[in-house]
């Protein structure tokens, strides 16, 4: 299983799901560029293409021919990204409080306008908010594409990526829906047994 966090996380973020699962899987985090460990990649170096080379050049270092990808939120973006541009790397999919993207302009451009809000308070790498940026409906207009089994996992509070969960309902092969209660968009965080749980149970 290779595990990709969201904006703004780490690796720390899986510590608690990868120490229920690693016991039965090779688990692998990654440090998205201008992460945690990774260096600044410099502005206009966090294009999604560069990204997903990142996380192919991850599974070419350790001979890994395909993989569970496993994301949160961002990660589970790039993740469906990986799935449809290169679909014989992925073994299948753990969706964790992810979404698909947007092709109403509008809608896409109100998560820009978020992204660069939330950027704006902190001191960032020279660029780096474009890596959760949207430029395109791709993942959303190619969700069909993709063939690799999916595990969806949600926290009932996290009401943006509930609705994301029904689009994956209608367009993925999703073997397993759960809804953790009471849990908000850091579901893998708070309630990592469960996350662990969910994964274990489609693709153990």
């Amino acid at each position: 299983m290779l595990f990709v966090h969201g904006w703004l996380n780490d690796t720390s973020v899986w510590s608690g799901v990868i120490d229920e699962l690693e016991a039965d899987f090779r688990c692998i985090a990654v440090d998205l560029r201008g992460h945690g460990l990774s260096e600044p990649a410099g502005a206009g170096n966090y294009r999604r293409d560069l990204v997903l080379d990142d996380l192919r050049r991850v599974l070419d270092e350790r001979e890994i021919e395909s993989a569970i990808i496993v994301g949160h939120s961002l990660g589970g973006y790039l993740a469906l990204a990986l799935a449809i541009e290169d679909p014989s790397r992925v073994a299948g999919l753990g969706l964790v409080a992810a979404g698909p993207g947007f092709r109403n302009p509008k809608s896409l451009e109100q998560w820009n306008d978020s992204v660069r809000d939330m950027a704006s308070k902190r001191e960032l790498p020279e660029g780096m908010e474009a890596i959760s940026m949207h430029v395109d409906a791709m993942v959303m207009d190619r969700l069909g594409e993709i063939e690799a089994p999916a595990c969806v996992i949600v926290g009932e509070r996290d009401k943006r990526f509930i609705s994301s969960a029904d689009v994956f309902d209608k367009y993925l092969q999703v073997e397993s829906r759960v809804i953790v209660p009471d849990m908000g968009h850091m579901v893998h965080v708070k309630a990592p047994a469960d996350v662990a749980q969910a994964l274990g149970s489609v693709f153990g």
